[in-house]
């Protein structure tokens, strides 16, 4: 990596395009794992290696998986049942997100990327051991200090602080409280000064001034998602709504605290329901009415995830988002989150 400009893992909003062209930028690009079978990843690590040489963030989600509460799973179906009828679709199950487990280590055995990032905590500790064995290194989300320490004790090379800013899932895993999650320039220096491993800022940064805030605030290296969405490497089909409206933090779409533009969905279900079953059980719940309203044109039902600083994003390449924001690194930051502060 030449310049501290990491590329956000963003699950279901591109593939290794993105990736390919940040680092042909000199950022680190990163493959969103967690809704991949084994062979997608083996075939976007492939084209990854084949088209730059260059380091490569692989990312997981390692929630836990909850008990089967069929009767929850139910109420929020019958809560449902009146937009099925509206759009004349009909309830299907589908793929749900699988937590990092054995069979995913050893893909990452086979493919040896050089980081190896999760979301919602870690996994089990002798994955953490598989993984770290390989040479790879591993960093975690943290959305407090606490979660920070966590993270550090556990092993991980690098943390991620992911401010209340951040667009997509928090990754909050010993907290459940959204009301005291922070700010990424609150939560920043606190984390810096609670631990010893380099720091990553994630959360709000859209441009040069908020990229040499998170280096002032003592971040080596920043992590870029929503800025890239408008870019032509990017695969969502929300692209022209990006920067439009207001965003929340909501759980209808998926069971989990996440960071979208508000739309019909957040305004009837939410923007946080009591009722919603858990992470991941609600997401293939939406999937039939999400297909049925995109396909007309619709974005009600669709979970827009995009952060705070999502105006900031503009319809440029990806190599150019990350070389103006690299313009506002420190040399110094330059592959710290690489090795060991």
């Amino acid at each position: 990596m030449i310049t501290p400009i990491i590329q956000a893992p963003m699950a279901g909003a591109h593939d290794e395009r993105l990736a390919i062209a940040v680092a042909n930028a000199g950022g680190l690009g990163s493959l969103p794992c967690a809704m991949l079978t084994a062979d997608a990843i083996r075939a976007q690590v492939a084209a990854f290696r084949a088209a730059v040489d260059a380091p490569l963030n692989l990312n997981f989600f390692s929630h836990q998986m909850p008990p089967a509460d069929p009767a929850r799973e139910a109420a929020w179906q019958q809560r449902l049942a009146p937009y099925f009828a509206e759009l004349g679709a009909a309830p299907t199950g589908g793929p749900s997100r699988a937590p990092f487990d054995d069979a995913a280590c050893a893909i990452v055995e086979e493919l040896r990327p050089e980081i190896v990032s999760f979301h919602f905590g870690l996994p089990a500790a002798a994955l953490v051991a598989r993984v770290k064995a390989t040479g790879a290194r591993v960093w975690s989300s943290a959305t407090t200090v606490d979660e920070a320490v966590f993270l550090e004790r556990a092993g991980c090379d690098a943390i991620i602080a992911q401010g209340l800013e951040a667009g997509g899932h928090r990754g909050m895993f010993l907290t459940t409280d959204v009301i005291t999650q922070v700010g990424t320039f609150a939560l920043l220096p606190r984390v810096v000064d609670a631990v010893h491993v380099p720091v990553i800022a994630a959360g709000g940064i859209g441009d040069e001034r908020g990229v040499a805030a998170a280096f002032a605030l003592g971040a080596s290296a920043v992590q870029i998602g929503t800025a890239y969405l408008r870019t032509p490497e990017a695969t969502i089909a929300y692209k022209a709504v990006v920067g439009t409206g207001e965003t929340c933090v909501t759980n209808v779409f998926t069971g989990r605290p996440a960071r979208g533009i508000v739309n019909r969905m957040i305004r009837e279900l939410g923007p946080l329901a009591a009722d919603v079953p858990a992470f991941p059980t609600a997401a293939p719940m939406f999937a039939p009415l999400r297909a049925k309203a995109e396909a007309a044109g619709s974005f009600d039902f669709t979970p827009l995830w995009v952060g705070q600083a999502a105006s900031l994003a503009r319809e440029v390449s990806a190599a150019e988002v990350t070389m103006q924001l690299a313009s506002a690194a420190p040399s110094r930051g330059s592959s710290a989150p690489l090795r060991s502060r």
